[in-house]
């Protein structure tokens, strides 16, 4: 496997760049498929020197672009899709078309060239089914497809659905992956990501946004984690065909996390609880624990996550402290007190 060519779509967003540098890192080559339009260039800062890293920007929805970086690639990582429940909900029509028409132009290709591919879904696929921990053949419970989050849960699943059967059919290498909240240095505040817009608002000395009551729990994995599981898949021959989740199981309640991060952050920012009906417009959703059991990617890889939530936070703090100009002194948290 080591020494081969991995396409990465959306190599030029939040979990992709990773993905990419710890691919490079092990003496891969790689091509980035990113158009940009939530990735961003300084993303791949560390990789942009390295000979074996070529970026093409262009969409997955561009047939014959996805043809050729395919049939470059001996495997592909499909990052590439409208990502966090803001997007979705202000850009419905872009978002089905991305994870959808996107993802079957990608599978396509694959099975043309006879590359390996990696899928990666979501746990948003388990919809409303709040009981937990969630395996793998859990119930799907959603709600009217007229709620445009049950929509893009849907479209999701249709990708998943596609890969295995390909595999089934075609005999394509597919591994589907569902990613649960993955939070880390380079995630952007701007698509509803809960984390980031929390340590932002800390810092910057504004209240913590929460939504709802803050009683909702969720589980968040480091995105080196993610990316040690995804590659430890990768390397796995009995992945293929299967369906993996990754996350942390760890759960947290937002009201709770929002004040952790306070803590952390050394802010005495205040907490400000939000309906949910302000933030997403009528008629929004959502389910108050999702927790992912990922006992069936342990017992093939012996993967566990290393980092727990406090690290994860730290790094985050740390890094828009030092986007802000506040690294070298340590004060900007403290400068509004």
């Amino acid at each position: 496997m080591h020494g081969g060519t991995t396409l990465v779509t959306g190599g030029a967003g939040f979990i992709g760049s990773h993905l990419v540098d710890a691919l490079l890192a092990r003496g891969e080559s790689v091509i980035v498929l990113d158009d940009l339009s939530t990735g961003r260039l300084s993303n791949l800062d560390n990789a942009a020197a390295n000979p074996r890293l070529r970026f093409v920007r262009g969409s997955v929805l561009d047939e014959s672009l996805v043809d050729r970086v395919v049939r470059d690639s001996d495997t592909v990582v499909h990052l590439a899709a409208a990502v966090g429940v803001k997007l979705v909900v202000e850009q419905p029509l872009k978002s089905l078309q991305t994870n959808i028409r996107g993802a079957e132009n990608i599978i396509e290709a694959a099975h043309r060239h006879g590359s390996k591919i990696l899928v990666t879904s979501t746990s948003e696929i388990y919809g409303k089914n709040a009981s937990g921990p969630l395996r793998e053949d859990a119930d799907r419970i959603l709600g009217s497809p007229g709620v445009m989050r049950w929509a893009y849960s849907t479209a999701k699943v249709v990708d998943e659905i596609l890969a295995n059967a390909y595999h089934r059919e075609q005999g394509l290498r597919s591994i589907v992956v569902r990613l649960f909240n993955t939070v880390g240095p380079r995630q952007s505040p701007s698509y509803g990501m809960v984390i980031p817009r929390l340590v932002h608002q800390a810092l910057a000395g504004e209240p913590l946004t929460v939504y709802g009551d803050g009683q909702q729990t969720r589980c968040f994995a480091h995105v080196a984690d993610v990316v040690s599981a995804l590659v430890a898949l990768l390397d796995e021959p009995a992945a293929i065909g299967e369906t993996f989740n990754i996350g942390n199981s760890g759960e947290i309640s937002i009201l709770e996390l929002a004040k952790r991060v306070l803590e952390l952050a050394g802010s005495d920012s205040g907490i400000a609880l939000m309906p949910f009906e302000e933030v997403y417009g009528t008629g929004f959703e959502d389910m108050n624990r999702r927790v992912p059991d990922t006992g069936k990617l342990r017992a093939l890889t012996g993967w566990e996550p290393r980092r727990g939530l406090d690290e994860t936070l730290r790094d985050i703090i740390a890094e828009v402290r030092g986007a802000s100009g506040g690294a070298s002194n340590g004060t900007k948290a403290q400068a509004h007190s």
